[in-house]
Order: C-alpha cells, then structure tokens, then sequence
C-alpha cells in the first residue's frame, strides 16, 4: 500500500518567496538571488515529504507565479506582444505587465480562490518545448535526484491547459491545437525518461465538469498518442475538485495510462462511476481520501473505509489527498493561539501529508484508524431569528433609481474605486504595533483616521464623485470581518497563496455565526465626517466570506450562508441609521462557488442569491446598494448578477476589453454597472485614451447614467504613486466622455 500527495504549498513556511519576488520586482535583488531562494524552498519540501514517509513526491508543483504561466512558458505559448523580452523579464511581464504591454488574463482555477494566468491561444501559435531554464519539470527532476530523491514530475494535462486557454482571435477553437501540443509534450515526457523518471502526474481537472463528445474524444486521441510512447515515465492522470465524468474515465481506463487519481471529497460520486466503467481491473488508483481543500482533520477510520469499499474495483491502490495541498496553510504547529476545542479538529499540509502517510500504514498493517467527527458551536438565538424571516426583497427598480438619483444627485458615468487604497509600510507597521502591544489603542485609532483623512482629502482632489475611506484597518478583506464575528477563529500564519505574490490568511469558520456589535460604522462615519461627498460602506457578502474561509463542514452551506447574511443585514441597517447612503457589499467570489456540473448550478444560485438579499433588502430605497465581482469567467451566472438586484454592480472588465457589459445587457441586466477601466493587479500606468476607449466601448451596451467609472478591483496592493497617477487619468477619461456626450 503506497502513499502520495498530489502536490504542496510552494510559498515557504515564512513566506520566503514573497520577499524574494518583491524583492526582485523592486530591484533590490537579481535573477541568481531570487533563483538561489526557489531552489532552497523546493528542496526544503522534497527533503520534508521524503522524511515524512510518503512513497513518491511530486515534484515541479513550485512556482515563481502560477503553474499554468509556467506551462505557457514550458511549451512556448508565449504571444508576440512579450517576445521582445527575455527571461524572468518576460515571464513576470505575461503575469503583470509592464508600462506599454498589458499582462495577460487571470482567472479563478475552477472553484478555488487560487487565480491562474490564462494562456493565449490562437492560429500562429506553434508549441514547441522550450529549453534551458524554462524546461523546468527537467530541470527540477534533476534538482531532486541530485539531492537524493527521486520526484514524480507534475504537468497540467494537455486537455486542461487547452480547455482553459483563451483564444487570441474570435472564433478560434484553442482545442484545435491540441496535436501540436500532444507533440511536445511526448517530447517532455521523453526527455524525462531518459533522465530517469519512472513516473509523471498529468492533471486534468477539467474532465470533473461536464465534457462534450467531441472534448472526450480529444482525450482519448491525446492519451493514445502519449501512451504508444516507445520510451516513457509511466502516467498518473490526476483528477480533482469533483466527480469525474463517465466518459472520461472510461476512456482512461481503457488506455494506455497506468494510474488515475479520483477525488473522493469533493467527488463521493467517484466511487459510482468507477463501478459504472467496472473499476480498473489493470490499473493504480491514487484515491484521494484527505481533503486538500480544507482544513479539518480526517476522519481516519472513515477513509479508511473508503479505501477498502474500493480494493475490490482497483488492481492496485494508493492512498493520497484529494488535490494539491496548495489549497491550505503549511504548518498547524506554528499557531499558539488558536482555542484548544477548535485546535484539535484541524490539520494544515504537513498534518496532512503525516494523515496519508498514517492511513496508508493503518491499510497496510490492518490495524484501527483514528475517528473524528468535528461538530460546531450552536447559536439558538440566531437560528430562532432566520427562521422568523420571510420573504426577503427590494422596493421596484425604477423608484429606486429616482430616490438615489434625488439624495445623491450624481452625474452620468459618475467615478468612484472599488473599495481599498494603497497599505502602506507604515498601515502595516502600525497593525503589528497594536497585535504585539507596542501601542496603545488610541494611538492606533488616531494613526488609521489620519489615513483616513488624508485618503479622503486625496479623492476631493482628484474629483472622484463617490468616495471611500480607504480601509487602512483591514488586514484583509474577509479576515477582518471574520476576527469581528462569532464562530470565526483566525490564524497568525496560515497563508495560502491567491495568485503571484498575494497570499491571504482564510479565517476558520467553526460555528454558528453571530454579530456581537458594530464591525465598520465608527471607521466610515468617520470619513464622512470630513467630506460632503457620498462615501460608501463598505462590507463583505455572505457568499465570499465562505468561499475566502475554511468553512465548518458539517451543516449545509446555504445554512452558513444565511448566518453571515443576518449579520451582515444588522450591520448595513447600523451603517445607514449613521447616515451612509451607499454601502457595497462584495461578492467577488460569487462565481467561485459555482459548481462544475450543471446539475448543482441552479441550487448553488438560489441560495447564494437569496442570501446576498437577505444581507441587502433591509434598506430604504435611496440607499444606494454596490456589489463587486472580479477575476472570473461571468457567463455562466449572468442571470444570478441581475438576480443580486444590487443597485450597482462593479466588475472586472479591463483584461477582457469591456466583454462582460455587452454580455450582462444581452442578458436582460438593467442595474447600475462599473465595469473596471484598468487592471489594478499591474504596475503599469495606464494613459487616459485607454481608460477612455473602454468607456466608449462600455457604451455601446449601457446608456450614460448607469455606467460608472471604476478600477476593476481595490487599490490594496498597489503603491500611492502609480494609484494617484492612474486614478487622475480615469478622472479626466470621464470628464473627456461626459463632455463628448453632452455635445
């Protein structure tokens, strides 16, 4: 009975490869030093996995970004626009862009809050296997050997990358590429042979949504080319985040491929379809038994009854976690203060990995595994007062729209940003101080209402219309509100990377939820106070702080949802008792949630929509209620965005050219819309005609007083130069179109 893992968290147990990145991007360091800390983290977690006991590690699952850039990188899809460029120059280009070149798309990678750098596709592009550097699955298996380990290189599988890949041109169908892609990666897979590799893990999650007959055709033509290899690692096929389809595995295990991993958290429907195709008489299944996207501790006994309910369908099984342990944070044992009862029912990666390697003992041996059964904390008082309300809903649109348009009194295209400004060293610095008690609360409070003050005088100046007070208290846009509730429990080192740099810290929600007091009306009645400009409230829907948290597993989401909605409802009847006239309520994950299959789709939605209402629906008509989406592919919840019935909706629309208006418009949408002008997730400064062509885009679908002008996500990250700069240039792009229009 062997043991494995499908892969780890590669951003080091300090956040090494932050500092080390940051530090490059800022040229306080070169290639060699940035270079020197991947190799010592990478080695770091082979010698880890090694020592923990696992039977094979998985190797090349580091990465200086994303491994889908680094698969782009890998087989040379790289677009013209970047090919003046060399090096880590170009690849962190693609992830971000520099002044003139824009970066490439980033999305959510399926319904993780892990972002990846879509790869751009089109007819010119000719695959080929990069070499060097760049060639990294060689590259990193040699770098283990050599340190005495022996890896199980991992790739995206060439049907996933396709599927997810955009095309450069309309019409273009990126799958058409797939036999040129086929071809190197048979070239990898050799070269990995020669040096050695007995095995290769191939991920295709993508065959966990629905798959059409032509897309599971492409898989069987891809395997069969890559199995008749003459010389070759043998192949797992790993798939996660749900259950596979039945076409899909029959076409695996009637191939040529020697392992396939199946999800048995996120998919308990594997064990049907795997008896559906009659098991894999002749194969390996790797069962993923250990979930690698949460973070509660298994129930031993429980997977191990899993594992033996499947010994009669496989020929041969290894016992490994559910998808890569990227998903969660690295070590349990580096929290001290987290409360005993919620302490005992968690594990982080390494819990985890020592959880594999305990079962697979416990199969092998025969002998008991261990029994969890997480319970949560009840609150009756907040299940009593859920069970009281009724029907949840707005008053109608049009006197809506009237009502604001009278208490606000905004012009057309009217200006706002998305919520956050710059946190500064000094923000951070402060917020530290007052954790570890080297200042007082008072100073603390008059160090964030300086900022505040100085983020409002700010905006005044540049003529922002709809002003915000810039969050400097906000250690992260969940975690702050999950530190003000019950049933929440935060970490001090849990970190898990989002995308690139950004790493976030996703609070524990352990029990019923409830709002002890007021969490934002002192902050934002505060900056109102200073200027006579509307400024917005600013919170975190029902859905997001779910999907940004390690949520309790043992009730129902929806029933979850609902706990958080109630007490975010509390807190906007507070924010507009206090005089706020507009509160936004992000729900940035609302598409992250969606489930793969269509068939779970339209519950998912009903209960998240309903519990964005049940958050929202309180208020009178001229409050001006804002939501904001971004970083994902909206056609499939289109509906659900107008569903919200949020008086304005901001989105993120740059990367993709305003696609999104036109689509939301098509579909009936008939609310405000702030579809982002600029990419804040780049350092570049974008002029003003940019910003001015995506506004004139935008109204080909939208009429000029429902169209806002916004950045298409908050200003967290950014430096208060380039977000001066660029926020100039979208005021004077508004002006420019307001004044077009008028003429």
């Amino acid at each position: 009975m062997n043991t494995t893992i499908l892969g780890y968290p590669r951003i080091g147990a300090h956040r090494e490869l932050k500092a080390a990145t940051e530090d490059y991007w800022a040229g306080r360091t070169d290639a060699a030093a940035l270079a020197r800390t991947g190799a010592d983290l990478r080695a770091a977690v082979w010698t880890r996995l090694r020592d923990a006991g696992l039977d094979a590690v998985p190797s090349n699952t580091f990465s200086f970004y994303d491994h889908m850039l680094d698969t782009s990188v890998l087989v040379d899809a790289i677009p013209d626009r970047y090919r003046h460029l060399t090096g880590l120059d170009r690849y962190f280009a693609m992830a971000r862009g520099v002044q003139d070149v824009p970066p490439l798309e980033m999305t959510k990678w399926f319904d993780t809050n892990y972002h990846y750098i879509v790869p751009e596709v089109g007819p010119g592009t000719r695959f080929r296997l990069a070499e060097g550097a760049a060639a990294k699955p060689l590259a990193e298996y040699r770098e283990a050997k050599a340190r005495g380990v022996d890896t199980r290189p991992v790739l995206v599988g060439p049907l996933t990358y396709l599927l997810l890949a955009k095309p450069a041109v309309d019409g273009f169908r990126p799958l058409d590429l797939l036999d040129g892609l086929v071809d190197v990666y048979a070239e990898v897979l050799e070269r990995l042979a020669g040096s050695g590799a007995e095995w290769v893990q191939l991920d295709e999650p993508a065959l966990v949504a629905d798959r059409s007959a032509e897309e599971i055709d492409a898989l069987a033509r891809a395997y069969a080319r890559l199995g008749r290899l003459t010389s070759r690692p043998r192949l797992m096929v790993s798939t996660y985040f749900g259950t596979v389809g039945a076409g899909a595995l029959r076409v695996l295990a009637g191939g040529r491929v020697e392992a396939i991993g199946l999800d048995f958290v996120a998919g308990p429907g594997n064990l049907d379809v795997l008896a559906s195709v009659g098991g894999l008489p002749r194969k390996t299944l790797v069962a993923g038994v250990v979930d690698g996207r949460n973070v509660w501790r298994t129930d031993l006994r429980h997977a191990k009854a899993t594992c033996a309910s499947l010994l009669g369908l496989v020929d041969r099984l290894v016992v490994g976690t559910s998808c890569s342990l990227m998903h969660v944070p690295i070590d349990l044992d580096a929290e001290t203060t987290l409360a005993p009862d919620v302490r005992n029912r968690l594990a982080f990666a390494r819990q985890k990995v020592d959880e594999v390697v305990a079962l697979g003992r416990a199969l092998r041996e025969d002998v008991p595994a261990e029994a969890t059964v997480p319970s949560g904390g009840v609150d009756q008082a907040v299940r009593e007062r859920l069970g009281a309300i009724g029907e949840v809903r707005r008053g109608d649109r049009a006197a809506r729209f009237a009502a604001q348009k009278d208490a606000l009194g905004l012009p057309d295209l009217a200006t706002t940003t998305i919520g956050s400004f710059p946190q500064t060293p000094e923000i951070r610095r402060a917020r530290a101080d007052r954790r570890a008690g080297r200042i007082t609360g008072d100073a603390y409070t008059k160090a964030m209402k300086d900022e505040i003050a100085h983020v409002i005088a700010l905006q005044e100046d540049l003529g922002l219309d709809v002003l915000v007070h810039g969050e400097p208290e906000r250690n992260d846009m969940v975690q702050y509100f999950a530190e003000q509730l019950d049933g929440y429990a935060a970490t001090e080192h849990g970190w898990v990377q989002s995308y690139g740099s950004r790493y976030v810290r996703p609070p524990i929600l352990h029990s019923d939820v409830a709002r002890p007091r007021p969490m934002t009306v002192e902050w934002a009645t505060y900056a109102q106070s200073l200027t006579d400009r509307p400024v917005k409230g600013m919170l975190t829907g029902p859905v997001t702080m779910l999907a940004w948290s390690f949520v309790r597993d043992d009730q129902p989401l929806a029933d979850t949802a609902r706990q958080v909605a109630l007490a975010l409802r509390d807190e906007i009847a507070d924010l507009e008792a206090a005089g706020i006239r507009v509160i936004q309520v992000d729900e940035p994950a609302l598409r992250e949630l969606l489930p793969l299959r269509d068939a779970g789709r339209a519950a998912y939605l009903d209960w998240a929509v309903g519990a964005f209402r049940l958050a929202t629906s309180g208020v009178r008509d001229a409050t001006q209620i804002h939501t904001h989406m971004c970083y994902s592919e909206f056609g499939e919840i289109i509906g659900a965005i107008g569903a919200l019935d949020a008086d304005v909706t901001s989105v993120e629309a740059a990367r993709s050219h305003m696609e999104l208006v036109a689509d939301l418009r098509a579909a009936g949408y008939e609310n405000g819309i702030g579809p982002g002008v600029y990419d804040i997730h780049s350092p570049r400064v974008p002029a003003a005609e940019e910003m001015e062509d995506n506004l004139r885009r935008a109204l080909r679908a939208v009429e000029p007083a429902r169209l806002w002008v916004n950045p298409d996500c908050g200003l967290k990250t950014r430096a208060y130069p380039e977000t001066e700069a660029s926020l100039r240039n979208l005021v004077a792009a508004a002006r420019r179109v307001r004044a077009e229009l008028t003429a």
